[in-house]
């Protein structure tokens, strides 16, 4: 299986391709609406929470949210599923690497899209509830720096790096890359929803919000399991993989000029 490892999976080549596919519709989309489309249909937050939902329906259906959603999912979370699906498909026997890595990636996927449900749902509550919506916005950025920080952050990090033994046959192995694709979804959705929830309060500004967090999910991703605390997780990591890079890089540069 080391071998099969360093080859180019041509699922794995799907994946990046959906996750480009997805950035490319978010970014010629012109009208700024990618879900909630809400933000901007100009609802009437002042009135009743019923009456608010009932004109968020009008604007638009329960399949626009579901699909802009999924391709919100699509774009930002994509670089999240390699690493995990590289696992499934190293434990995987050639015949079946296939399936099994689509059965995880579809557990993956259902758990996104049902906490879609919630984080669009809060989302709504909390612009009918917010009296403007820039305090809307404050008390999302204040609730998300407050999870940012907090041990049950690292506690769904952690999770996010396990990897399961997974069984090599049979039912059993579809089992097990579906269970480890839901585990990784929930995990992934604990460590992920506060931002998530954030890029869908900014309004007209949310495709600049999702780039800005996609970035940094991935960034902190690429720390290891740690200890749980109260502390900052961010890009400390990447700072530093970008900082060695550009020495080396700057090394280079200099031997060559001598």
């Amino acid at each position: 299986m080391g071998n099969a490892a360093r080859r180019l999976d041509p699922c794995l080549v799907a994946l990046g391709s959906t996750g480009l596919l997805a950035w490319s519709a978010l970014l010629l989309d012109q009208s700024d609406s990618i879900p909630p489309a809400f933000c901007s249909a100009g609802t009437p937050w002042a009135a009743p929470l019923s009456i608010s939902l009932d004109l968020v329906l009008a604007f638009n259906s329960p399949a626009q949210l579901a699909s802009g959603w999924a391709l919100m999912v699509a774009a930002m979370m994509s670089p999240l599923v390699i690493a995990p699906l590289r696992h499934v498909r190293d434990r995987s026997f050639a015949r079946r690497r296939a399936r099994s890595m689509l059965i995880f990636v579809a557990g993956y996927a259902a758990v996104w899209m049902t906490a879609g449900i919630g984080l669009q749902a809060m989302a709504l509550g909390a612009r009918w509830a917010a009296p403007a919506p820039l305090i809307c916005l404050a008390l999302a950025a204040a609730s998300a720096m407050g999870w940012q920080v907090s041990p049950a952050k690292q506690w769904c990090l952690n999770r996010c790096h396990r990897r399961p033994h997974l069984a090599a046959f049979g039912a059993a192995a579809d089992r097990d890359a579906l269970a480890f694709g839901l585990a990784n979804g929930a995990s992934c959705v604990g460590a992920c929803w506060a931002l998530m929830l954030l890029t869908l309060l900014v309004g007209r500004g949310h495709l600049v919000a999702m780039i800005a967090v996609a970035f940094f999910v991935v960034a902190e991703r690429l720390e290891g399991p740690a200890p749980l605390a109260w502390h900052w997780r961010g890009l400390g990591k990447a700072l530093r993989i970008t900082m060695a890079q550009a020495h080396m890089r700057g090394r280079c540069i200099r031997e060559a000029a001598q």
